[in-house]
């Protein structure tokens, strides 16, 4: 999750910085960096949310990988982006997987805790 906020960040500081050779005017090439910053920042707060151990972030990670499924099918269908595709599919499903797992379930519910 961290990594992906981090890259959501990363990529709206190349827009900011490609602003200006942009087909499109420059508001929207800003707001569009802006919307990616919100995005990337609560991303990249549920993930280190997560490696702290905070219960709460887990949800946020689970509908985050949920709303990037779509983004793959857009890579791989339409935009005809293969191996790009593939490799946000694999590195999406997995941590998707991880988040579902019995272990992380049990930890969200405070289960694993010594009594």
């Amino acid at each position: 999750m961290a990594v992906q906020g981090a890259t959501a960040v990363g990529f709206a500081i190349v827009l900011v910085l490609q602003a200006g050779a942009a087909a499109l005017p420059v508001a929207a090439v800003l707001g569009e960096a802006g919307l990616f910053v919100a995005a990337g920042a609560a991303v990249l707060g549920a993930g280190v949310g997560l490696v702290a151990g905070r219960r709460w972030a887990r949800t946020p990670a689970i509908v985050t990988q949920l709303l990037l499924l779509p983004v793959v099918y857009s890579l791989i269908g339409p935009s005809r982006q293969l191996a790009l595709g593939i490799a946000a599919g694999v590195y999406v499903v997995a941590t998707f997987l991880l988040l579902i797992s019995d272990r992380s379930r049990a930890w969200s519910l405070d289960l694993d805790a010594p009594r």
